[in-house]
């Protein structure tokens, strides 16, 4: 599993507005296939930056999803709301620990 990591900067005065939108929205990323669930937080710092982490099988589960009709439907509702072009990078699964 990989997990997308994506920084985003929203119009500022635009946060509730987005914040629903999201709402709105995450069920349809959930809902592609090899997804495993998203969040997105607020950074306390600055208001208008989000941080959306989704889990994915892989990176080209998440390639594939931008390529099916959800994608248009996903993008419809949030990337209004973006002031700039969000950061996206892809991280491995978490180091293992040995266990005590």
């Amino acid at each position: 599993m990989i997990l997308e990591h994506a920084w985003l900067k929203i119009i500022p005065g635009q946060e509730e507005a987005y914040e629903a939108a999201v709402r709105e929205a995450l069920p349809i990323i959930e809902s592609a296939p090899g997804c495993y669930g998203a969040d997105l937080r607020r950074q306390v710092e600055d208001p208008t930056r989000y941080l959306l982490s989704v889990r994915w099988e892989s990176v080209e589960a998440h390639l594939a999803f931008r390529e099916t009709d959800l994608f248009p439907q996903w993008r419809s509702r949030t990337h209004i709301f973006y002031e700039e072009p969000g950061q996206v990078t892809h991280f491995s699964a978490p180091l293992e620990r040995e266990r005590r």
